[in-house]
């Protein structure tokens, strides 16, 4: 779409209407009398003409208040006719004729065609200065314009505010909706939807107006009054960053119309995220961070379990009627922003490919999450499916290079299946299961049912009742394995592990019996209790789990 300003649009201070025109005082002097268009009168003038040739129309663009004391309307009323007629079908905002020697009053055929074609036609009954009602004007258009950048910069400052405090493309698009008054989504060239703000009449969420208006009909133009933005991405070697193209705006005119400003808002916004999406990289993570967005939105409450399957399908999510499997990996160590993400979601959603159900598979880089959502067929696949998932996101990340030498190994959690209420449940589980699992011992997968109890200790472990706890608990033994070999913390996890079973316990640590025994009197003489005492086990074990949250 061009970027200059359309005339057909309402001013809303983006120029002069032709009502405003005439209360200058330059035309005002004229004692202006509207014959015809005079529900019209809000119309945009883009500038000012003035001439007295019968092929006026030619020269103009439309838009123009056409100035003229009538010596090129004609004499007969069919050349006055065809002059008015060409007038409107250029589409210039009225018709201004000053009295005098031409006329003394306008002919009757000149108002009846102006009325007939819908053409504001005013005749001034004194003498103007032409050159004064176009500096007037022309001054009114350009500080119309100025006001209008004005208040596009507004946004753009508060988009900037909002990116340099942490924000990201979702912040900017709402302050693009909440300033339009409209949707706003961000698309892929292609047509994909990456992210959407904003709401329609009737409170409908911003991917069901995409999906009815846009996802269904790619190949077609968008609604009347739309407004469309490249947003460039350039690439290797392209200097400024507008060799290509990659991602697009789309403003739509659903809660009401969209004016000059608004368009200027976007492509300004347009320049912001450019440099956003060139941070990125790929496009596969944008894709997958609207997706990682879709879905903590989902667990966090913000997206009803009523509209989530819309808003799933918009994504690309088709799930049959089978429960929802919610499943979230975290990363051991941070991957740095850039490419690192894209690499990672590429790299995890083809390994996925094979799994053989629906999957809904997003990134989370603050808080260094993969969450998904899988369809299955029955809630009886739930540990099979979870098998393949786990070994899945764990060869994605290796195939990622995220997986450094050293680095602790990726934790995947899986919640329990369900219908979308139980989906956003168990996501929002799951996801804190994970944090509270960094550190247990390396498996596949951990079932979020059976982390209750690092969780909770998790959540308490800012608590200074809770360091005192394992300090009372294990503190002696600590204290030991600082100073003498061999350490006993390890002796105890594994015991307690195997729920004091010493002959597995002696196999695991490759010890004979007697130098475990010797070892487990050694705990038991340091903590002064009975290792057989089901209380003293329950608690050691709840110490054991404890420490790796107080430090």
């Amino acid at each position: 779409m061009d970027s200059r300003t359309d005339h057909r649009f309402d001013s809303n201070g983006a120029g002069i209407t032709v009502q405003r025109a005439l209360e200058l005082p330059g035309l005002r002097g004229g004692l202006p009398e509207v014959l015809a268009g005079a529900d019209r009168l809000q119309r945009t003038v883009r500038w000012v003409h003035t001439g007295e040739v019968p092929n006026i129309a030619s020269l103009l663009k439309g838009g123009e208040l056409l100035l003229t004391t009538g010596y090129g309307l004609g004499t007969r009323p069919a050349e006055q006719r065809a002059f008015v007629r060409t007038l409107a079908e250029r589409g210039i905002a009225a018709l201004v004729v000053e009295l005098g020697p031409r006329f003394t009053r306008l002919p009757a055929t000149l108002v009846e065609t102006a009325r007939t074609a819908g053409l504001p036609l005013v005749q001034l009954h004194r003498e103007v200065a032409f050159v004064t009602v176009t500096e007037e004007i022309h001054t009114e258009i350009v500080n119309g314009h100025y006001a209008l950048l004005q208040r596009a910069e507004e946004v753009v400052r508060r988009c900037t505010e909002a990116l340099l405090g942490g924000g990201g493309i979702p912040q900017v698009l709402a302050i693009l909706a909440d300033f339009s008054g409209n949707p706003v989504f961000l698309e892929t060239p292609e047509g994909l939807l990456l992210y959407a703000a904003g709401s329609s009449p009737g409170g409908a969420e911003p991917l069901q107006v995409w999906e009815g208006l846009r996802g269904q009909h790619k190949d077609a133009p968008p609604p009347a009054g739309s407004v469309l933005v490249d947003v460039p991405g350039g690439g290797p070697g392209s200097g400024s960053g507008t060799g290509s193209v990659r991602a697009r705006l789309v403003l739509l005119p659903v809660r009401g119309p969209l004016t000059p400003v608004h368009r200027i808002a976007v492509e300004r916004a347009a320049e912001i995220l450019a440099v956003v999406l060139m941070q990125a990289r790929q496009d596969e993570e944008l894709a997958a961070r609207g997706r990682g967005d879709f879905l903590t939105d989902l667990a966090e409450g913000r997206i009803t379990a009523e509209d989530a399957p819309a808003q799933a399908r918009v994504l690309g999510f088709k799930p049959g009627a089978g429960p929802l499997l919610p499943v979230v990996m975290r990363l051991g160590d941070p991957i740095a922003q850039g490419g690192g993400w894209a690499l990672l979601a590429r790299a995890v959603a083809e390994e996925l490919s094979s799994v053989g159900v629906p999957v809904l598979l997003g990134v989370r880089p603050v808080e260094g999450r993969v969450p998904l959502l899988l369809g299955l067929r029955a809630e009886s696949e739930r540990a099979a499916v979870a098998d393949r998932v786990a070994t899945a996101l764990r060869a994605g990340v290796e195939r990622a290079g995220m997986q450094r030498p050293g680095a602790r190994p990726p934790v995947v959690v899986v919640g329990v299946a369900g219908g979308w209420a139980a989906a956003s449940a168990g996501l929002r589980h799951a996801a804190e299961t994970a944090t509270a699992a960094h550190g247990l011992a390396d498996r596949p997968w951990y079932d979020a049912r059976r982390l209750d109890i690092d969780l909770l200790l998790w959540r308490l472990r800012d608590h200074p009742d809770l360091a005192a706890f394992v300090e009372r608990a294990i503190g002696p033994i600590r204290d030991h394995d600082r100073r003498s070999k061999p350490p006993l913390l390890p002796t105890l996890e594994t015991y307690l592990a195997h729920a004091g079973r010493k002959a597995e316990t002696a196999r695991e640590l490759h010890l004979n019996r007697q130098t475990l025994y010797n070892r487990l009197a050694r705990i038991g003489e340091l903590l002064g209790t009975d290792l057989d005492d089901p209380q003293t086990v329950l608690t050691l074990g709840l110490a054991l789990r404890a420490r790796r949250h107080v430090g």
